[in-house]
């Protein structure tokens, strides 16, 4: 493009003073005139406004909400658009339906659900954790409210019941009084001391309306249509009802209704005609997805957007489906839902000036050797897998080690001793590791510890007592081995200082197959096998004790990990049989993640939580997965003079 000047410029006498006749006045230093062009300038008068900033990139949001700029890399003005999409999300933990529903695209709840259940599920805006049970477990039931205060109401026990629980974040506490109209298949909108009920089926279809008040419902009056399965969303005083079947059923239906209070009012009717659609939003602005279209409950992938006063068809979610949702016209959740089998699919809409790149599994080169129960250590970029079995060869447990450089496995050097079941200092490096214990066919349990400089693994000091199926964690200098088969379960760890082994303090519950990452000072064990069964527990260590923290959702052995003490990922592994799913911890707690393309077991993980690595596992498998978090970037358009 071409030079670049303000308006200012042509309005300078060649004196050096402004123009009067333009309405400006004063004078302007010759030294500050050249070529036509103003430079030095350090102020201009408040009558010229603002100026257009000059940056070499881009500003950062929220900053350039409402920005125009001139980007002196690119040679352009720039604004950052609104983008309005939406993009693949963590899924639930529960494949399940016809849920309640509270909360924000931030801090949303999932309770009860088809086939009917008493789990409630939380959504933090990157995945699910579970929640606390309801006392009634059941389906097609109504809610209402904020993560930490919601309400959720009838639905199908069976049969019909009214029963209405009070959730505070952790517990579900049964209310004394239930609803006047014991239903299900109808929706609630409002706040937990001040909600609504309406809509519905009891043997027929209803136009029952009920106010809540925090401890007591409340007939009030009834819609103009009576409707199940249906939208609606807003407060107690102002609300939308939307869609669902009519009583003549199958006979579904476009009507909107306005509640304003006190009385309903018939309104604009929506575009594409459906049953069991979803809403989150606000009377004058809100969203419509998913459900089923006549005749035959064909699942809909249609969105559509409320201004207050009409419709408009705006999107698609990417899976046509009954859903559950929540959230506001900008920021809204999909998850789970049915399209003939029950699903755990989430999606979200962002309607914003950033684009999100959601989290994802993706895959990477292949190992040279396929192989499981074998270790991991280093980084995506400059990884490290060593040992392991291959059933049905010869030799079965191998001493081949593989590294990784972000796209491809090369052979390095072979350990000293053939083993499988070994831990390793997940967070050493491809140049500075170590690997402990392990076993061999027979079985004979390893003692044995190695170290690999980048090249060739040396003996160092054995292990106090041979052990298998152990955790790993922390540096090549500095490293923690615990838990595991020694040749009963044990809950005895051990520290390594690069000279010597010494005893650390005892984990809570002993286990084998577990899995850790983080340091020795800061360290997490996670899962296992542990009598009588399968655990979910996760432990904390500080470089002297265990102590107890949040458990993952869904117990499993031999799975992959990645991470440091307060962010990491949990991955595959058995429950029994193999399992793809994916959980991400913060520190506190665990939530669901995107899962692995590939189901598997007995797999080698390493990496960061936002940069992780899952290579190998059962039966013997050469794939590798690369994991990437979530991302989210301005959305930067360039002004143009079409």
């Amino acid at each position: 493009m071409g030079a670049r000047t303000r308006g200012i410029a042509n309005n300078i006498l060649t004196s050096g003073t402004v123009d009067a006749t333009d309405g400006l006045s004063g004078a302007i230093s010759s030294s500050n005139i050249a070529n036509a062009s103003v430079t030095n300038v350090t102020s201009v008068p408040s009558s010229l406004g603002s100026t257009i900033q000059s940056v070499a990139g881009n500003p950062a949001a929220p900053v350039a909400v409402g920005k125009i700029w001139y980007n002196t890399s690119t040679d352009s003005f720039n604004i950052a658009a609104n983008i309005a999409a939406w993009s693949n999300s963590s899924p639930t933990i529960n494949a399940k339906f016809n849920r309640g529903t509270a909360g924000t695209s931030t801090a949303g709840l999932l309770g009860g659900g088809q086939p009917a259940t008493s789990a409630s599920e939380e959504y933090n805006g990157l995945g699910w954790a579970t929640g606390g049970n309801l006392n009634t477990a059941r389906d097609q039931l109504g809610g209402f409210g904020i993560q930490t205060a919601a309400v959720v109401f009838g639905g199908n026990v069976p049969p019909y019941t009214s029963a209405t629980e009070l959730y505070d974040g952790t517990t579900w506490t049964n209310n004394p009084t239930g609803l006047n109209v014991a239903r299900q298949s109808y929706t609630g909108c409002g706040l937990q001391t001040a909600g609504l009920a309406f809509g519905g089926y009891s043997t027929t279809n209803l136009t029952t309306t009920e106010s809540f008040d925090g401890s007591t419902w409340t007939s009030v009056n009834s819609m103009n249509t009576a409707r199940r399965e249906h939208g609606g969303f807003g407060l107690q005083t102002a609300a939308l009802a939307f869609g669902g079947e009519t009583p003549a059923s199958p006979s579904f239906t476009n009507a909107t209704e306005s509640w304003n209070g006190t009385s309903w009012t018939t309104v604009n009717s929506f575009n594409t005609t459906r049953q069991s659609n979803t809403g989150a939003g606000i009377q004058t602005a809100g969203l419509q997805y998913g459900g089923r279209t006549p005749p035959s409950y064909t699942p809909s992938a249609a969105v559509e957007s409320w201004d207050g006063t009409n419709w408009t068809t705006i999107d698609s979610i990417a899976t046509a489906r009954i859903t559950s949702g929540f959230g506001t016209q900008d920021a809204a959740v999909a998850g789970g839902g049915y399209n003939g089998t029950a699903l755990s699919n989430t999606e979200e809409y962002n309607s914003s000036i950033l684009a999100i790149t959601a989290a994802a599994w993706a895959s990477g080169g292949n190992l040279n050797t396929g192989r499981q129960v074998t270790a991991g250590a280093g980084t995506l970029t400059a990884g490290l897998v060593m040992g392991g079995r291959v059933p049905g060869s010869s030799p079965y447990t191998r001493v081949s080690t593989e590294e990784y450089d972000g796209s491809s496995w090369t052979n390095g050097g072979n350990m000293n001793t053939a083993r499988q079941g070994a831990a390793a200092s997940n967070a050493g490096t491809q140049t500075a590791a170590t690997t402990f214990g392990g076993v061999s066919p027979g079985p004979t349990l390893y003692n044995n510890h190695e170290s690999y400089d980048g090249s060739t693994w040396t003996n160092l000091t054995v292990l106090p007592a041979a052990r298998t199926a152990n955790g790993g964690l922390g540096t090549a200098s500095a490293s923690l081995g615990f838990g595991g088969y020694a040749p009963s379960l044990t809950n005895t760890s051990v520290e390594w200082d690069g000279s010597a082994w010494t005893s650390g303090g005892n984990m809570n519950i002993a286990r084998k197959y577990l899995r850790g990452f983080g340091t020795q000072t800061a360290g997490l064990g996670i899962t296992g096998n542990a009598a009588p069964g399968l655990t979910t527990s996760t432990e904390e260590y500080d470089g002297s004790s265990w102590t107890s923290v949040a458990g993952v959702n869904s117990a499993r052995n031999v799975a992959g990990a990645a991470g440091i003490q307060t962010a990491g990922l949990l991955y595959g592994g058995s429950p029994p049989g193999t399992t793809n799913a994916t959980e991400s911890w913060n520190g506190s707690i665990w939530v669901s993640a995107p899962s692995l393309s590939t189901a598997r077991n007995y797999l080698a993980g390493f990496g960061i939580q936002t940069s992780a690595v899952a290579a190998g596992g059962g039966p013997a498998s050469t794939a590798t997965e690369e994991f990437t978090g979530e991302t989210s970037a301005l959305n930067v358009e360039s002004l143009t003079t079409s």
